[in-house]
């Protein structure tokens, strides 16, 4: 057991997780594994073998943190017990402890979005690869959540499961087209928060008289239409490119606007690109339950891309996701949880002013580091 620990570490909240193994099989003790895993991960360890010796390398660090009568797991260990442990319970303590991190940030933007872990299928069993639907806090820059659902198809049922769990009054939650569904809207606002969310070919009828009444607008340049209207442009490397966002309150035309529970606005993107003299551009539609505020709108619809910028190039980048293997019992998903702990831990340590990659090396290297983030 740990010789210390703190009410915001996350020893402190796996404590509480109930061992699934046999009692006269244990040699080590679950907050022993799961300390350890977590040291390695957040070290750079990929794996169970990489746990295994992650732990024997740092063995006199960790008996300074852990008692280890029988000495450090073996991967086989490691990963019997991922495969066992209960990931709904796992997936509660991850959740309570982010919120022991989590700030207060008005009107903050929580992007919904789901990945696959593509090395997680098992063919000779008919078991496609695990799909995580995760919730990825931006200002705070924290996974609040996670959810697995058996495919892509299956986030529209995944989503609401996963809002239900979080805490969300005051925030602006976002999801890409796939989530735009009145259950989720409703979900949302149950939650006392609001919502923008693309419009696409799933709610056809929605996006086609949405991407009308903005386009005809825009031709007219919204005379007779309120509306607000915000401008940005970026550059670098070469690349120019501008945003123009449109957002309007005058949803009285739209069809069946009523049953989208508190819907308020609807809004238009225009992106434009200019790569070296070629041009591209696209619009993409939205509706939400926001005041018609464009920098509001601007700030909702950029901060989406955070959760693919940032969440998951980062898992896929410093922490191989794509490249795992493991797919035995709740394994994957135990793993993808500790995986998005970690995160959490590198993002909120602000000292070292380093990405992902470069705070993992510093970990490995400099115990007095290793144990700021573990915060004992």
């Amino acid at each position: 057991m740990p010789k210390e620990s703190h009410p915001e570490s996350f020893v402190f909240h796996i404590s509480v997780i109930k061992d699934p193994r046999i009692e006269r099989t244990k040699e080590h003790s679950l907050i022993d594994i799961l300390v350890i895993a977590l040291c390695a991960m957040l070290c750079g360890a990929e794996s169970f073998v990489d746990f295994e010796e992650f732990g024997n390398a740092k063995i006199e660090f960790l008996r300074g943190l852990l008692d280890l009568p029988n000495g450090v797991p073996s991967h086989d260990t490691f990963r019997r017990v991922f495969a066992l442990l209960d990931c709904v319970q796992f997936s509660e303590c991850f959740r309570n402890w982010t919120e022991s991190l989590r700030k207060t940030i008005g009107a903050e933007i929580v992007a919904i979005d789901g990945k696959t872990l593509r090395r997680s299928h098992d063919r000779a069993r008919g078991r496609e690869p695990i799909h995580m639907v995760s919730a990825w806090a931006r200002e705070n820059g924290l996974v609040l959540g996670q959810i697995k659902t058996a495919d892509k198809s299956n986030e529209i049922t995944a989503i609401p499961e996963l809002l239900r769990t979080l805490k969300l009054a005051g925030c602006i939650v976002t999801i890409d087209a796939m989530g735009c569904q009145k259950q989720i809207a409703a979900e949302i606002s149950h939650a006392k928060a609001d919502y923008v969310l693309a419009l696409k070919g799933n709610q056809s009828t929605l996006h086609d008289e949405v991407a009308s009444f903005m386009e005809d607008a825009q031709a007219s340049d919204f005379e007779g239409v309120t509306h607000d209207f915000l401008e940005t442009t970026t550059r670098a490397h070469g690349r120019v490119e501008t945003r123009r966002y449109w957002i309007s309150e005058e949803i009285e035309w739209l069809t069946h606007h009523a049953q989208w529970k508190d819907l308020r606005s609807v809004g238009m993107v225009e992106s434009t690109r200019d790569i070296q003299g070629k041009l591209t551009s696209e619009r993409r539609f939205f509706i939400a339950s926001i005041a018609a505020n464009a920098d509001t709108f601007a700030r909702a619809v950029r901060g989406h891309w955070a959760i693919e910028n940032t969440l998951h190039w980062s898992l896929d980048v410093s922490f191989a996701e794509d490249q795992c293997r493991v797919r035995s019992g709740y394994a994957a998903e135990n793993l993808a949880i500790l995986r998005h702990m970690s995160i959490n831990i590198l993002k909120a340590e602000t000292t070292k002013k380093r990405g992902i990659k470069g705070k993992q090396k510093n970990a490995g290297w400099d115990h007095s580091y290793l144990l700021k983030l573990l915060n004992f």
